[in-house]
């Protein structure tokens, strides 16, 4: 856990969300500002800062991860008609918390804008 980050804050309780899934290793919670009518934030437990730092001792992890991805999508109603699993990269790719995480939106039709 980084002390700052708000993520690792959130997984440690000490910041509240609704969470919606968690394990040993990750956890999906309501995003406080959603861009849809659904928006979850799924991320893993351990700091891991960006997609930069991901090493292959990883890959199961991640793996893991978007296989959540899809299960919450069937979950929250969204796996039907479609959703979007998107992750930002350093501050250029528009990551704005610097704690590796994933944002599954849907709920209603999405644009094909993503900047």
């Amino acid at each position: 856990m980084t002390e700052k980050c708000l993520f690792c804050r959130i997984v440690a309780g000490e910041i509240p969300a609704e969470i919606v899934y968690q394990d040993k290793e990750l956890i999906a919670f309501k995003d406080i500002n959603p861009q849809a009518p659904k928006h979850l934030i799924i991320i893993p437990k351990k700091h891991i800062a960006s997609l930069a730092e991901l090493t292959e001792d990883q890959q199961g992890l991640m793996g893991r991860l978007i296989i959540l991805a899809t299960k919450l999508a069937q979950k929250e109603g969204v796996a039907e008609n479609g959703y979007r699993l998107t992750v930002n990269c350093g501050v250029e790719g528009g990551q704005v918390v610097p704690h590796l995480h994933f944002h599954l939106i849907g709920g209603r039709r999405l644009s094909g804008r993503l900047g």
